[in-house]
């Protein structure tokens, strides 16, 4: 199942608090990007992120994006867009910037 249009849409309407979010289209899902950080994706409309250090305090369910992908963190309190935008940063505190 892939990631429909409106919860795509939802999801970036969650975002709007974070300036420097961009969305890229990948595979019936889509990539999430923070300042050119690659921070997690879209899969079958739920909202995953990487796992890494600095979001392990928000003690997230794990779930694989798709078979043989690595387990990522599950965000399904997506509403609350404070939390949402600090577990993003956080997230992103680890990653690289995409060159």
């Amino acid at each position: 199942m892939a990631t429909s249009k409106e919860y795509r849409d939802f999801v970036l309407e969650q975002l709007t608090g974070l300036d420097k979010i961009t969305c890229r289209s990948m595979m019936g899902g889509y990539l999430l990007y923070y300042d050119n950080i690659l921070f997690g994706g879209l899969y079958d409309d739920r909202l995953l992120v990487k796992k890494v250090s600095h979001n392990e305090k928000y003690k997230l369910g794990e779930e694989l994006p798709y078979k043989g992908a690595k387990m990522m963190y599950l965000i399904d309190d997506i509403e609350n867009k404070e939390r949402l935008a600090q577990i993003i940063l956080d997230t992103c505190v680890d990653l690289p910037r995409k060159k």
